[in-house]
């Protein structure tokens, strides 16, 4: 279990680099992330290939798994609008709010009943979250789009823990980011037909941008995250991503200077945040030894 958090907290650091590389990309948010799931896709491909895992037969099953990979690409999509609105602080701490869909979806998703400790933990991120946003009233479609982009996060983790029980995650990932490239380069030509003076071709430097955020932050990230989910819960998997504001933030800090724009009651909410996340960590544990005592 002690693994299984820290392979957790591994990929909660690489997700805090993903805000970082959308404001150093120059393309818009919608070719970004076709680049991104093409390029992941590829990889994956030969990670599956050097394994020598053996593909999905039937188009059901293909369908299945792909499905929560259009999920992802559109919690990317608007993740990244919300930086691009925005910036890099307001588009990550957006993703908090992945902890309180998680804790509302769930159990309507899986027929299960509330649990009252998930959501209380919930209110207090979001609690946290409207202090952070109380600093500056000029992000109010950043904050949208990043709110939009969470409750995808949360249906995509939510669909992924049944898969991870059944299938290998590399093999998950692969037809995921798959799923993502086809439905998203469905849509593009759409896409450029209203926007034509929007670039696509990205430059030498977006396209080494792009392969680390592939390579590193989507593939490794996404298999680790997938990993994780077999033996720890969706909701604290969501709810330990809280940190990840905290890396991005620190970063966009110290490389885009937006600390100039924060006060002090963004540092009560991220104090809020975190203590969520604290909160959790100790609840799972708690209960995971419960579990286990109860099972001798």
């Amino acid at each position: 279990m002690k693994k299984s958090y820290l392979v957790l907290h591994t990929a909660v650091l690489l997700a805090g680099f993903t805000g970082i590389f959308g404001k150093l990309i120059s393309l818009n948010e919608i070719p970004l992330v076709w680049f991104r799931v093409f390029f992941s896709s590829i990889i994956l491909f030969f990670v599956v290939k050097k394994y020598g895992l053996e593909k999905l037969q039937s188009f059901s099953e293909i369908k299945t798994v792909s499905k929560p990979g259009i999920l992802i690409t559109i919690h990317w999509v608007f993740f990244y609008a919300s930086i691009k609105y925005s910036n890099i602080s307001i588009g990550v701490v957006c993703y908090c709010l992945t902890s309180f869909f998680t804790a509302i979806f769930e159990p309507i998703i899986n027929r299960k009943k509330f649990n009252i400790t998930q959501i209380l933990l919930s209110l207090l991120t979001l609690l946290g979250i409207s202090l952070i946003f109380h600093f500056d009233s000029s992000y109010q479609i950043g904050i949208l789009l990043g709110v939009i982009s969470s409750a995808f996060a949360a249906l995509y983790t939510i669909y992924n823990e049944r898969l991870v029980l059944h299938y290998d995650s590399k093999l998950i990932n692969y037809y995921q980011m798959l799923g993502g490239t086809i439905m998203l380069g469905i849509l593009l030509p759409f896409y450029f037909y209203n926007f034509p003076n929007q670039n696509f071709i990205p430059n030498l430097q977006d396209t080494v941008y792009l392969l680390i955020l592939a390579s590193c932050c989507t593939v490794a990230l996404y298999v680790m995250f997938a990993e994780t989910l077999k033996k720890v819960p969706a909701f604290t998997v969501n709810l330990t991503f809280n940190l990840e504001p905290i890396y991005s933030i620190i970063l966009a800090f110290l490389f885009f200077d937006e600390g100039h724009s924060v006060n002090f009651s963004f540092y009560i909410g991220l104090g809020l945040v975190m203590t969520s996340v604290l909160l959790q960590s100790i609840i799972s544990l708690k209960e995971n030894k419960t579990r286990l005592k109860s099972s001798h």
